[in-house]
């Protein structure tokens, strides 16, 4: 046990004192590793937020089916309703449309304006929720063919936009996270490589006392895997800095534009994995660069 804790002793000294001596290449490697993370970061949380946003419209979707105006709804609403892609259904009469759409645009003499018109413009409406989104472009193709249906609207582009968004936002996403990766592996590589060759002579006393290769070599992958926490943890700093930012701003803005936020708001879960996924992935970038860093030294 003492011989184990003497050994993580000298490992964590060493490591330690090889980030001090570094200096400024060390930072050269962190602050890569934080760009790549950051950008990672918002990106990851980003389409994690698009994803809720489309979930919210799916699972709200509803399809309006307006009537022709001699169509009455008692005489059509049981056909719907016996639909299996159909789960609920909500009827809109057209005075009741007629009352709220004058209520909207504030006048106050409602029979005033009904009389000007000559009569009641609207028709009944039945606001027929679907199952789930993927059922919405079939029922509402079935609801069109009803006889003394007039039209059917459903938000199918709106959603069609969001997934086109969503997928886009995830392959510019993967093309800057692989060069970015690629080019903060490099850099730590590079600075990994300059420390050992900065300890050369230190290097070739430990192998002249008989220390073995994973001995000599492991503080300096030990540095590697810091500089990607170290990233991740400066990377998550920032990333919490913006949300607190946004949340403040987003406070004083109408109120549909809040319900929306709310609707997008990560998930305990997700707020918790997003950091460890950062670090986890900082850790990665920094251990495959120092494996590449010290591979030729060791091999020699």
């Amino acid at each position: 046990m003492l011989k184990s804790l003497t050994k993580l002793d000298y490992l964590l000294k060493e490591t330690f004192l090889g980030l001090l001596r570094g200096g400024w290449m060390n930072w050269a490697a962190v602050s890569t590793v934080t760009v790549l993370l950051f950008l990672f970061g918002l990106s990851l949380q980003t389409s994690w937020q698009v994803e809720k946003l489309l979930y919210q419209f799916g699972s709200q979707l509803e399809v309006s089916v307006y009537l022709e105006p001699d169509m009455q709804v008692q005489s059509i609403e049981p056909l719907i309703a016996k639909m299996p892609q159909v789960t609920a259904i909500q009827t809109i009469t057209k005075e009741e449309a007629w009352t709220k759409l004058v209520k909207e645009m504030r006048i106050s003499d409602i029979e005033g304006v009904t009389q000007q018109l000559g009569e009641n413009p609207l028709v009944d409406e039945i606001k027929v929720k679907a199952r789930n989104s993927q059922v919405v472009p079939t029922l509402a193709t079935q609801l069109a063919k009803l006889q003394g249906v007039e039209t059917v609207q459903y938000v199918d582009e709106a959603v069609k936009r969001i997934a086109q968004l969503h997928r886009g936002l995830n392959w510019i996403t993967l093309t800057i996270t692989i060069i970015l990766t690629v080019t903060a592996i490099a850099v730590t590589t590079t600075t990994i490589r300059l420390i050992v060759m900065a300890r050369r002579q230190e290097i070739e006393i430990m192998q002249l006392v008989g220390a073995t290769s994973i001995w000599i070599y492991l503080p300096f992958i030990l540095q590697g895997i810091a500089f990607g926490l170290v990233g991740g943890a400066i990377a998550w700093s920032f990333i919490s800095l913006i949300q607190q930012f946004l949340h403040k701003l987003l406070t004083n803005q109408p109120e549909f534009i809040q319900v929306i936020t709310n609707g997008i708001q990560l998930t305990p879960a997700q707020i918790l994995l997003l950091p460890l996924i950062l670090l986890s992935f900082g850790a990665t970038v920094g251990l495959i660069g120092s494996l590449f860093a010290v591979r030729r030294f060791a091999k020699g």
